[in-house]
């Protein structure tokens, strides 16, 4: 994007704006993983503080492990900043599903595109899997969820639920902001 996409503007806010809001109303408690100096501005009792990765520079999978190295939840909901259509009813969602899903320790929407591991809800004991994924230098999340018992929400069910794919769009390139803000998205 040639910028930080936490702060790019999209329909009148910043995406880490419109990701804090969205988590908070499904949440409470919400925790921004990145670099403590550029978000300090953020850290207030409404959104708690801003964690560093333990494992820096190894991707999403290292923000996972290091926000789950702090959290004292048992489902913790990760949210990729550049996803501006979630909702926090979809959020929502997908605490419920996970709440019923006792033995999974993944919950995760699962849509034609593929897994959507940055909108989803782990619980405490996948830390020690990132853990081991990021000390044996495997990064991917995928590669994470082999061998765990895991939760699927499938393209179907979040339909039935009212929760079309386009949710799950990703802002990652210029064009995909413009196919995003124009008037057929």
């Amino acid at each position: 994007m040639g910028s930080d996409k936490a702060f790019l503007e999209f329909g009148g806010q910043t995406l880490l704006d419109r990701a804090l809001g969205v988590v908070g109303t499904a949440c409470g408690n919400v925790t921004i993983v990145g670099d403590p100096v550029k978000f300090a501005k953020y850290e207030t009792t409404k959104f708690g503080r801003t964690v560093a990765d333990i494992f820096p520079g190894c991707g999403p999978l290292g923000g996972i492990h290091a926000a789950l190295a702090q959290s004292s939840a048992e489902l913790n909901l990760m949210l990729a900043v550049d996803m501006p259509f979630v909702s926090s009813e979809l959020l929502e969602f997908l605490f419920t599903a996970a709440g019923n899903a006792q033995d999974a320790v993944v919950t995760v929407p699962r849509t034609s595109h593929g897994l959507q591991p940055l909108c989803a809800v782990y619980r405490r004991d996948f830390f020690a899997v990132a853990e081991q994924q990021l000390r044996a230098g495997k990064y991917k999340i995928d590669a994470a969820f082999a061998n765990l018992s895991m939760r699927l929400i499938e393209a179907d069910e979040l339909q039935a639920a009212g929760f079309p794919e386009q949710c799950f769009f990703n802002l990652n390139t210029p064009e995909d902001r413009m196919a995003a803000e124009g008037p057929s998205f």
